[in-house]
């Protein structure tokens, strides 16, 4: 059996960091990609099976080329895992906070993602994944942090949308997977605030390395908050915008 390429873009810590390690422990040959490459290369140096990294910014014009090299480097990609995003409670609308959302979460998730399906679309003959990871925060505009759900809703309907388009341009080999978790413990979280039902970071990759084994498309991690995404699927807007949801 083929050995299996991932390329992990976010991989310096959470959720990128815990799957780039499993990923690797599972026999996957894995490249991974960050902004810090004094960690990229302690995470290297610490886990056999991760054999490359690639200093890569989403939000610069030339992080494609970056990608690129880091596929060279892993010797090609079947899949293109994407953990790169910010966010901000920020219920004060500081414009650098939202822009700076919106030039991670959409623009560079954009860039990103298109490049990786163009680049499974040109090589038929591989089986490609694009798994990201967007949140429950898509599924409801939370006003306290604007930017950050209204961006995860864009990824969830990318995703949607590119998986359709694969059927409009009849492409076979690329399999999409939109990852939402809930409140994950990770740095990203930071100390300011209590998160209620948060998850581990290894038990989120390992439900992750699940769907990616069953071809999940869609997947909500875990069955609390599936019940959460339920309940608010049926509030009215009209209802939605006057709840007082805070931190």
């Amino acid at each position: 059996m083929k050995t299996k390429r991932a390329i992990i873009v976010g991989a310096t810590s959470g959720i990128g960091y815990a799957t780039a390690k499993l990923l690797a422990s599972n026999g996957w040959i894995v490249g991974i990609a960050g902004r810090r490459e004094d960690l990229l290369l302690q995470i290297q140096h610490s886990h056999c099976g991760i054999v490359a990294t690639q200093r890569i910014d989403i939000t610069e014009d030339d992080a494609t080329e970056g990608l690129m090299r880091l596929i060279h480097k892993v010797g090609g990609m079947d899949m293109y895992f994407h953990s790169s995003g910010i966010g901000y409670q920020n219920a004060s609308l500081e414009a650098s906070k939202e822009l700076a959302t919106v030039s991670t979460n959409v623009l560079g998730f954009t860039r990103m993602t298109d490049f990786a399906f163009e680049y499974f679309h040109n090589h038929p003959d591989t089986d490609g994944i694009i798994a990201v990871i967007s949140s429950i925060a898509g599924t409801k505009g939370l006003g306290v942090a604007p930017a950050y759900s209204a961006s995860k809703k864009y990824i969830n309907t990318y995703l949607e949308s590119l998986a359709q388009l694969c059927s409009i341009r009849s492409i076979k080999n690329i399999h999409i997977l939109d990852i939402r978790p809930g409140f994950v413990k990770t740095p990203f979280l930071g100390d300011e605030c209590h998160y209620p039902m948060q998850l581990d970071a290894d038990y989120v990759a390992r439900c992750i390395c699940k769907a990616i084994e069953h071809r999940k498309c869609v997947i909500t991690i875990d069955w609390r908050y599936r019940i959460l995404v339920f309940l608010w699927h049926l509030i009215p807007r009209c209802i939605w915008t006057k709840m007082k949801i805070g931190s």
